[in-house]
């Protein structure tokens, strides 16, 4: 479960965090199919504020797959 919560984790915060950079910035137009915020319709109008809650969210997902692992040595 751990490995799972992590590739999720990692995965969301760099679809943020490339969101966040291709929306802001403008970079990378090559990936503007490859980003989540980009392929949702309903968020259009929206990616920044999007794009920084998946990256929140990545975290996050990081911070419980880390905080099991000290959990089960704790035991």
């Amino acid at each position: 479960m751990k490995m799972v919560l992590t590739l999720l984790g990692w995965l969301l915060l760099l679809q943020g965090l490339g969101g966040l950079l291709n929306t802001v910035l403008g970079w990378w137009r090559w990936s503007h199919d490859l980003l989540l915020v980009n392929l949702l319709p309903f968020l259009e109008g929206y990616e920044v504020f999007a794009a920084i809650v998946i990256g929140v969210l990545g975290f996050v997902l990081l911070a419980v797959a880390d905080s099991g692992k000290s959990a089960e040595s704790g035991r």
